[in-house]
Order: structure tokens, then C-alpha cells, then sequence
């Protein structure tokens, strides 16, 4: 039975994947880091004319690898783990959330707990999934442009 070994690198400054198997070598583009996409995301977002208008955002790497005494700061100062990767700011005190996952990446239990507490206080956080970059920035122009269209019905529609 044929082993198969999965390597992420760098080759000439790309991210790959080397695949071996039975013998046989593969390399294809490895998928984006996470951080990446949001990245991304957040250079696409903040180049809409809407952006510091209708909505404005932020951004947390909850997840990021931090040393012990760094985990105990953050902690202390309200680092709460499972919170979305984006925070959209919409007029009329309206809040959005995007988490975003690579591929099927799966949410943490840390995410399903805190994304349950949020929703049941009427915060539902949406899950973005991409396999590019480019993925990751043309769906969060999606969402947030489908957003503003509902945030402009809700606001002329509030007495």
C-alpha cells in the first residue's frame, strides 16, 4: 500500500503543495493562508466608494500564534476566541460579521460556541469560503454590497 506525503513550500517565491505518491510527484499552487484572503478582502472593500460612507470595518486575527505572555494579553485585553474575522459597520447601528475558511476548512469549536452566542442575540456571523484571493475579495463585495442594498430598505423603511 502506496503511502501518500503532502509538503507545503515555496518554490520561486509561490506557495506549493508537493504531493508523493506510489513514486509519482505532484506540484500544484498551494491554497491561500487565511490571513490572505481577509487581506484581501479588506483591500477590496475599503476600494468601494461606499467604504467610510455606509460602512466601515475591522479586522481580527483571533487565531494568529502569539507566545504565552502575548496569549495572556490578548486574552486580558478581551482577545475572545471564536470571533469573526471581519466586523462590518453599516449606517443605522447595524453590525455584519464574515468568518472566512480556505476550501472546506472546518470552524473551530471555539467559532461554533461564540457564533451561537452571537446569533442568539441576533448577530449572525456569515462564513465565507474561497480557494483564491481573488475568491475571497469578490465574494466580500458581494456580501457587503448585498448588505448595504438591505441596510438602505431597513433604513427608509424605519419610522
Amino acid at each position: 500500500m502506496a503511502t501518500t506525503q503532502t509538503q507545503t513550500t515555496r518554490v520561486n517565491g509561490q506557495r506549493v503543495r508537493i504531493v508523493t505518491s506510489g513514486g509519482k510527484v505532484t506540484i500544484k499552487q498551494a491554497p491561500p493562508k487565511e490571513w490572505e484572503g481577509q487581506a484581501a478582502q479588506v483591500r477590496a472593500l475599503r476600494a468601494l466608494p461606499e467604504y467610510g460612507k455606509l460602512f466601515l470595518l475591522a479586522g481580527d486575527q483571533n487565531s494568529a500564534k502569539r507566545g504565552p505572555r502575548a496569549q495572556q494579553e490578548a486574552i486580558a485585553a478581551g482577545m475572545t476566541p471564536g470571533e469573526a474575522d471581519v466586523r462590518v459597520y453599516l449606517a443605522g447601528g447595524r453590525l455584519r460579521m464574515i468568518e472566512n475558511k480556505v476550501g472546506n476548512g472546518r470552524l473551530s469549536p471555539a467559532q461554533v460556541e461564540r457564533h451561537a452566542a452571537l446569533a442568539r442575540l441576533g448577530h449572525k456571523v456569515e462564513v465565507l469560503r474561497f480557494s483564491t484571493t481573488e475568491e475571497a475579495a469578490t465574494k466580500a463585495v458581494a456580501l457587503v454590497r448585498r448588505w448595504l442594498a438591505d441596510n438602505d430598505n431597513a433604513v427608509a423603511s424605519a419610522p
